[in-house]
């Protein structure tokens, strides 16, 4: 999928904020939240999974939790592995489905002001539109 010049920005701008600091411990990732919309842990059912859909306003990055879930955004499919780093630009196709037998979390951030309102559904398991 080929990025426009505003989401490569918005993209850049975002990375660009990201802080990583190293202690005798292990580290820690700080990510930037001035410009966020919602930070949100989202848990998926077993075998179930959210609408294909996008979004006019943001964009949003995600950080994968745990094992079992499957991803889609635009026309790639694939199986993140845990603290994997996904970014979904604005109006780019995207799901996730849980395909383990445990439920799968994932870690949201909306880049860009916005509300649950802004999802444009192309498919959804529940009959919603």
């Amino acid at each position: 999928m080929t990025k426009t010049a505003s989401e490569s920005r918005d993209l850049k701008e975002f990375h660009s904020g990201i802080f990583e600091d190293h202690r005798p411990w292990g580290k820690f990732r700080s990510f930037p939240y001035e410009n966020a919309g919602s930070i949100k842990i989202i848990t998926v059912k077993p075998g179930k999974s959210l609408s294909l859909q996008y979004h006019a306003f943001r964009s949003e990055f995600w950080i994968i939790l745990d094992e079992g879930l499957e991803v889609t955004v635009g026309d790639r499919v694939w199986r993140p592995a845990p603290n994997e780093e996904i970014y979904i630009p604005r109006r780019a196709r995207h799901r996730m489905r849980s395909v383990g037998d445990r439920e799968t979390r994932v870690l949201e951030i909306w880049i860009g002001h916005s509300a649950e309102t802004d999802i444009v559904r192309l498919e959804d398991e529940y009959g919603r539109s």
